[in-house]
Parts: structure tokens; sequence; C-alpha cells
């Protein structure tokens, strides 16, 4: 869904970057409840999603969640939203350390591939932020 889609275009920008050696690139698509036996398996998550914010386009904001009503609605195309796995997630434990990086989109777009000029030019700007976080 075109900007929609800056996190999985996040990962595949980081893909062949280099990264410390104990981080594991996921593509988890548009979520689903299959993912949540990775919260048992890893103890630190960086996820990237698009958010809608009143910001520009492109603009990057980190977040640290402690519970599930911390992270944003669902925009459209997830089968669940994030917030909705991760009240799934809370009632089987304790969320672990998660920092959430959004790339506000602005406005939704229309059905199609590929992202727009000003957010596909802030990808340099994600994969720096995951690297701040994971070194830190």
């Amino acid at each position: 869904m075109g900007n929609e889609g800056v996190g999985v275009k996040a990962i595949e920008f980081m893909f062949n970057k280099p990264l410390p050696g104990n981080a594991v690139l996921l593509d988890g698509g548009t979520g689903g409840f299959h993912l949540l036996h990775l919260f048992n398996d890893y103890g630190r998550f960086n996820m990237i999603d698009a958010t809608l914010d009143s910001g520009p386009a492109g603009e990057i904001n980190v977040i640290k969640p402690k519970f599930a009503s911390d992270f944003p609605r669902s925009l459209t195309s997830h089968d669940i939203g994030l917030r909705d796995f991760m009240q799934s997630a809370e009632l089987l434990g304790d969320l672990p350390d998660i920092s959430l990086i959004t790339i506000n989109i602005k406005e939704l777009d229309e059905v199609k591939i590929g992202l727009t000029k000003e957010v596909e030019d802030i990808l340099p700007e994600v994969y720096n932020t995951v690297l701040r976080i994971l070194n830190s």
C-alpha cells in the first residue's frame, strides 16, 4: 500500500548493510499471531512501521512502548494491527524491550507498490536510527 510498506522497504534496504553480529532482520509483513513465539526467542526488538502523525512525511520517531496501549492504531492492510498483536503478547506475559521506529507517511496511498521519493529518501536515516538503538 505505497508508503504504508515503509517497514518492509526499510528491511530490504538494510538487508546487505552491516549490522551488529547479534542482529537478525525479519520482515513481519502484515503481522499475525504466528509471530508471537518470537517474543520467547528474543529479548529485544526494534520494530519499524508507518504512522499517520501531524508531522511531515518521512519524519522518524522512536517510541519505547511499555504496554500494548502505547502502540499506534493500525492503518489499513494489516490483518491485525500492531496494537492488537501487542495486546495478545501482553496476555502471554511481559513485553520484551521494544523500540518502535515510526515513519510518518502523512496520508494513506491508493493501492500501489513502492514508496514516494520523500519517504524512500529517509531509508538511510532509518538504518542509522536502527544502528544507534542496537549500539546503545
